[in-house]
């Protein structure tokens, strides 16, 4: 019995770091060769890193790009790879190469290039019309990239009516909570419906927003999960993969024959002697756990805040620590992505600052493990107000002299992160960020947003999670359970300027993720007047939001990408 071993190789790649990723690249394929696979699978754009955006547009990087991948197929000698990479030939396509015994044999064009969500191929990409199919190790393959296998009457379809045992698909699926299970569910049926092995190549890892899970799968000609890479980290996942049972299996399903047949030769590339003690499987091999519903989300923003952090040159980072669930939550994550030394915690109260604050700041700090500053803001506000109090005289205190503490404490912590060579975290919400309930150049001064995509209870769940998540309570009892304030003015609490925040996100989720408009939301039981009122403040404060740093994604639309209002607009909905 012929069989084909498959290694699909999830890495991180670094958007136009091509030596490095052409390195990493290489040093896989050798994990394969000693594994004895015959053929490797890459991710999309692997050698560029995804998305590479409008690095597309510089000839010099293209040509770069074109080298590069001529190193990598050099060193396919006893094994064939498929690799992502930019092909260009009289326009520019994403393209996957065929590399065996030092040379690229054939090239797939990507034929489906998504333009929606964060993506936005068509401004970059010419589609290709092509199914080449390959022969190799007894077993006839085909290829496609991500969005094309999405479509059931795709390119994969047209590779399994002419015979395709195999359709491997190289994929830089960006992640959302609960995409694992969804496309698992569409490669399933991929694979029953053209009754042949399906094998997903991801790519894992952080990329400005968007984060890549892995989660690499090959599935039998059933539909039935047979391999699958862990979540989140690089892995070399393996199966052995039999085609003469997609012959059997085929036997007894008909609905192939009623399929017109394009004709089209094969490339056939010739295997070496699959030895008869051939390793039996062991590194990758199985069917990695996936995660639970939180720790999935909880891991995707540490991936997310290691890689923007790493990526972009920084080791370490700083965090305004208030004493609440936010920035208790972005500590806990950065301590975890980054390493309890490289993170220090400041905490900068002011006149209206619960002694508890700094309590609990203290002994998060010390749980965690992480550095930990007072900086008090009282002189510096004293001194605003001084500067200011000819301008305000004669006026009522409001919400001007609040926000004057936010910006105070934003500057201290821009210059620490200008005098050490810090990046700061910022600690805003979702929640927050719909509504503008965030202080301009104070509170939203930093250069990465971690938790910009996660709604205020999603933070308390993430919280109570990371507790439960180890042996001890590293954040206080008391940061969780007292009511959320911003300390801004006497016995200030959230509550006095929004609604309670279990009423807030679900009417937050229906307008900024699933466009619903003021109607639909208030036939589904909400107050009119109130939803009318968040969503006035989600219109206005489009402006701020334009002017937040970057955070991580992890719902199905996000701030920035995702979702792409104009500023100046004056329809409001009804």
């Amino acid at each position: 019995m012929t069989t084909m071993r498959l290694a699909l190789a999830q890495i991180n790649a670094t958007v136009g770091d091509l030596d490095g990723n052409v390195d990493k690249i290489i040093a896989f394929i050798e994990r394969g060769k000693l594994v004895q696979a015959d053929l490797i699978l890459f991710p999309e754009l692997v050698v560029t890193g995804y998305p590479p955006e409008d690095l597309l547009l510089k000839p010099s990087f293209l040509a770069a790009s074109r080298a590069a991948v001529t190193r990598i197929a050099d060193a396919c000698i006893g094994v064939t790879a498929v690799v992502g990479y930019v092909d260009v030939d009289g326009d520019v396509y994403n393209a996957a190469a065929v590399m065996h015994n030092g040379g690229i044999r054939g090239t797939y064009r990507k034929q489906y290039l998504p333009t929606y969500s964060v993506f936005d191929e068509d401004r970059y990409f010419r589609a290709g019309c092509e199914n080449p199919l390959f022969a190799l190790a007894g077993t006839v393959f085909g290829v496609s990239i991500c969005e094309d296998i999405w479509y059931p009457n795709g390119p994969a379809q047209d590779q399994a009516n002419r015979g395709a045992q195999l359709l491997a698909n190289i994929s830089a699926s960006p992640y959302h909570a609960g995409k694992l299970g969804a496309r698992e569910r569409m490669l399933s049926t991929r694979a029953a419906d053209n009754v042949a092995f399906v094998a997903f190549c991801n790519l894992v890892g952080g990329q400005d927003e968007l984060v890549f899970d892995g989660g690499s799968a090959i599935f039998d000609e059933r539909g039935e999960l047979i391999a699958r890479g862990a979540q989140f980290e690089e892995d070399l996942v393996i199966a052995d993969i039999n085609p003469e049972s997609v012959f059997r299996q085929r036997l007894h399903d008909p609905r192939q024959r009623k399929q017109v047949l394009t004709t089209k030769d094969q490339i056939v590339l010739p295997a070496g002697e699959v030895s008869d003690t051939r390793t039996a499987l062991v590194e990758g091999a199985g069917i990695r756990p996936s995660l639970s519903h939180l720790e999935e989300i909880y891991r995707a923003l540490v991936v997310g805040t290691r890689d923007y952090v790493h990526k972009n040159g920084f080791r370490k980072v700083a965090i305004g620590l208030s004493g609440g669930v936010d920035s208790a939550l972005v500590a806990c994550i950065a301590a975890d992505a980054l390493g309890p030394k490289n993170v220090t915690g400041v905490a900068m109260p002011s006149r209206y600052s619960a002694d508890y604050s700094e309590t609990d700041a203290a002994k998060l700090a010390h749980n965690l493990g992480i550095n930990f500053l007072i900086i008090p803001i009282e002189q510096v506000f004293q001194s605003y107000l001084g500067t200011l109090s000819a301008v305000f005289a004669g006026t009522e205190p409001n919400v001007a002299e609040e926000n004057l503490q936010a910006r105070a404490r934003g500057n201290i912590l821009m210059a620490l992160s200008n005098k050490f060579g810090w990046i700061i975290l910022t600690t805003g919400n979702k929640s927050e960020m719909s509504v503008g309930y965030a202080t301009l150049y104070g509170d939203m001064a930093g250069g990465f947003a971690v938790i910009k995509d996660v709604p205020k209870v999603l933070v308390y769940e993430l919280a109570d999670w990371r507790n439960t998540s180890g042996d001890d309570l590293v954040i206080p009892e008391r940061i969780i359970t007292r009511p959320p304030t911003a300390e801004l003015r006497p016995d200030q609490k959230d509550s006095d300027s929004l609604p309670p925040y279990e009423v807030l996100d679900p009417i937050l989720r229906a307008y900024v993720e699933d466009d619903q408009s003021l109607p639909e939301i208030t036939e589904q039981g909400g107050d009119r007047k109130l939803v009318e009122r968040v969503i006035g403040m989600v219109d206005r404060t489009e402006y701020k939001r334009r002017q937040a740093p970057p955070g991580v994604r992890i719902t199905i639309r996000a701030f920035g990408k995702d979702r792409r209002l104009p500023i100046t607009s004056k329809f409001h909905d009804q």
